[in-house]
């Protein structure tokens, strides 16, 4: 086996230059590298509050003005009893109340897909993105498994932005009123979640 260190004198050079490069290298990585902690304090961050959200959700599928549209399906989806690999995209507007000209608090926007076979279950990947009073232009993002068959449906809040940053909690679905030859529905909402309070301008 060859030493390095014997002649020609080149090879210790650019083992000794090498090893320097990655030393300084990998010490400049643990001190500025990708990820620095941050002082709640200088970011404005207070103590964090419990908030209950309560609006409610309107699919309406049929119409000249859907606000939910299929996107994408499977060769197998229309043979499906689940419809299964079919794909929505929505535009959905959340309401403080179920009469569809109630109150407009904002919009529920993002996919559902069927992702079940032997029963009917959607992946939500949704922003609900809220226009009211001082919400104006704050977020908050659910992900998770609804299982819309059932009377209550949990999915994970897991994220926000504006006012929301930092959220996290759940969301209760239930299904308030079900239309089976339109599809249309209207689901209430409940959330929870800790988010902390900061000044936010949009």
């Amino acid at each position: 086996m060859p030493n390095i260190f014997s002649k020609p004198p080149s090879y210790a050079f650019f083992f000794l230059f090498t090893l320097l490069f990655f030393s300084i290298n990998l010490a400049s990585a643990n001190s500025n590298g990708f990820l620095n902690v941050l002082s709640p304090k200088e970011l404005g961050l207070k103590r964090e509050k419990l908030s209950h959200l309560h609006f409610y959700f309107h699919d309406i599928l049929s119409g000249r003005n859907p606000t939910a549209i299929r996107v994408a399906d499977a060769a197998m989806t229309n043979k499906s009893k689940t419809s299964f690999g079919a794909v929505e995209m929505a535009d959905e507007p959340l309401t403080e109340a179920p009469d569809r000209n109630s109150k407009l608090v904002g919009k529920a926007q993002g996919i559902y897909a069927s992702a079940a076979q032997d029963e009917v279950g959607f992946l939500m990947v949704m922003n609900f993105a809220f226009m009211e009073g001082k919400y104006n232009g704050s977020s908050l993002s659910l992900l998770g498994r609804n299982s819309v068959l059932s009377t209550v449906r949990e999915m994970p809040i897991v994220g926000g932005s504006g006012l929301f940053r930092f959220a996290r909690g759940y969301a209760q679905a239930k299904t308030h009123t079900f239309d089976p030859k339109t599809g249309n529905a209207v689901v209430e909402y409940n959330g929870k979640l800790h988010r902390i309070p900061l000044h936010y301008s949009p």
